[in-house]
Formats: structure tokens, sequence, C-alpha cells
């Protein structure tokens, strides 16, 4: 049996598992996921970036929350590969923690070399609870931001459930976590984290996850239209659906393509269009499919119903009319022929 088949078996059968809480299975697929290889991704910008983003696509497409474990797992992979070549990544479960709230901040108070001790507090940890080992965003003693790497087995770390409320996405755990004194290790320069080619290349794999999850709700509104009984209404929609899918899909491989031609390159204009397109798309297909289907599979189907309460929370990583606004400003100073086939 191939990889990808192995993949989709474990996959399968994680999706079809009954609603709990907490979910049990998810660290233990984790990290089955982990040791089968299946995390061990192309790195984005080398020419596979599609098979990249693919694979996340697939992840999506059974569990919101798994792929957002896994998601954060190879974007720090591939942000070390990127960063720190020569330096092999210590074994264990990883999270990136970028998030910046103003009501949030770590900060590095000490230093040995390129060891720091962190003091602060950081939010919308994904996976806190589940991981070994973290990158995330902190300032350093000039105000500039800084990527530490950080073992969160360290008793100066905890771990703060009740800022988490959460119901779609919950699973994640994505609690606040405060440092007081934890040591770290700087990864890359100050701003390096943001200035590197790989930071949008890797906000392009955000929105592969977004499409797989929309995939997978269109499907059951597919499956639906293939049975006996004729539902024009249901056509209709199906319709809406097929149109954005394939509008994203284009722009998926189209980006994708943009980023293993221009690898060294700045992704921002080409990202920020994808992931409006994309969120645009999930938007038709909650919509659509919802419509369609009636409340039967968000109350009967697990499956079915964790993707339509995950989707709509996972999406809002983008940040609607101000991503669309920063995209705008970049346009204005384009060439005007951008538009023409």
């Amino acid at each position: 049996m191939s990889n990808a088949a192995n993949l989709q078996n474990l996959l399968t059968r994680f999706a079809a598992r009954p609603v709990s809480s907490p979910d049990t299975a998810l660290p233990q697929v984790m990290q089955e996921l982990i040791d089968s290889g299946f995390a061990s991704l192309p790195m984005p910008g080398q020419g596979l970036t599609l098979e990249r983003w693919r694979t996340l696509a697939a992840v999506a497409a059974s569990d919101l929350a798994l792929v957002k474990l896994f998601e954060g797992h190879t974007d720090a992979m591939a942000i070390m590969a990127e960063l720190e070549p020569d330096d092999p990544m210590p074994a264990g479960v990883w999270g990136t923690w970028a998030a910046e709230p103003h009501f949030a901040r770590v900060n590095i108070m000490d230093r040995q070399g390129d060891r720091v001790y962190l003091h602060g507090r950081k939010a919308w940890c994904s996976g806190a609870p589940m991981l070994d080992w973290a990158l995330l965003t902190t300032w350093d003693e000039q105000h500039r931001p800084q990527l530490v790497a950080v073992d969160l087995r360290q008793s100066t770390i905890s771990r703060m459930a009740d800022a988490w409320q959460a119901v779609g996405m919950g699973s994640t755990a994505s609690v606040d976590v405060a440092f007081k004194g934890a040591l770290g290790r700087c990864v890359g320069m100050p701003g390096q984290y943001v200035d590197r080619p790989g930071f949008w290349q890797g906000g392009g794999g955000i929105a592969a996850c977004w499409y797989g999850a929309a995939c997978a709700l269109a499907g059951y509104l597919r499956e639906h239209c293939r049975q006996p009984h004729h539902d024009a209404h249901a056509a209709a929609h199906l319709g809406a659906v097929d149109a954005a899918l394939c509008s994203a899909a284009a722009c998926l491989r189209a980006t994708a393509m943009w980023i293993d031609a221009n690898p060294r390159a700045s992704a921002q204009i080409p990202v920020r269009r994808l992931r409006a397109q994309v969120e645009t798309t999930v938007n038709v297909v909650l919509e659509q499919v919802g419509r369609a289907l009636g409340a039967t599979p968000f109350c009967r189907d697990a499956h079915f119903a964790r993707l339509a309460a995950d989707l709509p929370v996972f999406v809002r990583q983008s940040h609607g009319q101000k991503d669309l606004a920063a995209l705008g400003e970049l346009i204005v100073a384009q060439p005007a022929d951008g538009w023409l086939l």
C-alpha cells in the first residue's frame, strides 16, 4: 500500500470517531502522523509546494483540530530548516505560536549568549497541553521581535485553561501560556521570522487547510445529489459550491507554482490573494451546504458536525477587511496590467 493510501486510511479512521471531551485520540493520532513519517513534508519553495499543501488539505478534510496541530508542527520544521539548517530539531511534537494580541506579550528579560529567559503571557497557544516544544515570537531588550525555541516541559511554564472557551476548534486547547523565567534559545536574528521568504509561503499553507475542510463539507452535498431522488435545489447549491471550489483550487495551484518559481521572493501579494479567495470559497461552501442539507448532518454525523463547527473559527485566522485593505494598498503600487489575461 502506498504512503498516500496509508495516510488516507489513518485519517479516515480518525475522522469517523465519535464526539468526546476531552478528545483523547487527538494527541495519539498526531504522534502517529509524526512516527509514520507523514509530517516530513516537502519544504515550501523547493519545487513541491503543491504536494505539501495537498497533504495539509487532506489532514484538514479529516479534522481541523488535527490539522491545526499538524500545520503548527510542520511549520516549525520549515522555519527551523530555513533559519537554522545546520541545527537538528529536538524530537517531539512542536508548535508555532506567533499571535501578538495587545493583551499578551512575552519578553526576553535576561540572556546568556543565545540562551534567553522569558517572562510574560502568550495567547492562542494551539495544542499547548499536548506539545513538547514551541517556537514563539517574543520581544527582546531593544523591543525587537525575536523567535525563540522553548522546551515546554519546564516548571516555569504554566497553561491557563480558563482563557479558552471555544466550541469550534475547542479540542485544540489553544490556551494562554505563562512564562516565569522559562529558558529558551533564540532562533535566527531579530525580525528574521517575519522577513524571511517562508513567512508568506507558510501563510499559503493555512489557506490549503481551509480549502481541505471546505472540500470535505462539499463532499456531503455531492453525495446527497447522487441519491436516486431528484433535488433541483440541492443541485443548484452544488453548482455554486463547485464553481467556488474550482476557483480556489486554481488559485492554490497557481500560487504554489509561483512560490516554486520565486522561492526567495516575498509571496505576500499572491498569498494574500489566495487567502482572500479561499476565505470567500469557505463562506460559500458553509452557506450553500448548510442550506441544501438542513440540520440532519449537523446533528447526526460527527465528522460533518465537527467540521461545520470548527471551520468558521479556523478561517477567522484571516483578519477579514483588514487583510483585504492590506492587499489593496499593495495593489495600488503594482503595474496596471496585472489583471489582463
